[in-house]
C-alpha cells in the first residue's frame, strides 16, 4: 500500500531553521508531483510549495517566498521542506503529497492523489 510519511517536525524557536521530509513508502516519490501544504490551528489548508512532475516546475505560494527551499536528493524518493527564519505563523500541521499532473490555478495548487498524514511545526516566540 502506498503511504506517504512526514517526519522533522518539533518545537522550533522563533528565527531557527528546520528541514521537513517526505518518504514514500510501498511506492515511490521519483517521476510524481510532489506538494508541501499546511495547515495552521484555525486557519484553512493552504500550499506551500509544489512540484511539477512533467517539466519540474517549482512553485512557492505566496507565504512561502524566500523562506521556503524545496529539495529532494538524487534519487528523487525523499524531498524536503527547508524552513528559514521561522515565524509564530508557521506554526502548523505540515502535509506531504503525491500526485499526478499539478494543477495550478488562482485558487491553488491540485492533482494530489496520496496525502501523509502530516508532521506538526510548533514556532515558540
Amino acid at each position: 500500500e502506498m503511504q506517504v510519511v512526514e517526519s522533522g517536525g518539533g518545537l522550533v524557536q522563533a528565527g531557527g531553521s528546520l528541514r521537513l521530509s517526505c518518504a514514500a513508502s510501498g511506492g515511490s516519490l521519483r517521476d510524481y508531483s510532489i506538494g508541501w501544504f499546511r495547515q495552521a490551528p484555525g486557519k484553512e489548508h493552504e500550499a506551500v510549495s509544489c512540484v511539477d512532475r512533467q517539466d519540474l516546475s517549482l512553485y512557492y505560494a505566496g507565504p512561502a517566498e524566500g523562506r521556503f527551499t524545496f529539495s529532494r536528493d538524487n534519487a528523487g524518493n525523499t524531498v524536503y521542506l527547508h524552513i528559514d527564519s521561522l515565524k509564530s505563523e508557521d506554526t502548523a500541521v505540515y502535509y506531504c503529497a503525491r500526485g499526478g499532473p499539478l494543477v495550478v490555478t488562482v485558487r491553488g495548487y491540485y492533482g494530489m492523489d496520496y496525502w501523509g498524514k502530516g508532521t506538526l511545526v510548533t514556532v515558540s516566540s
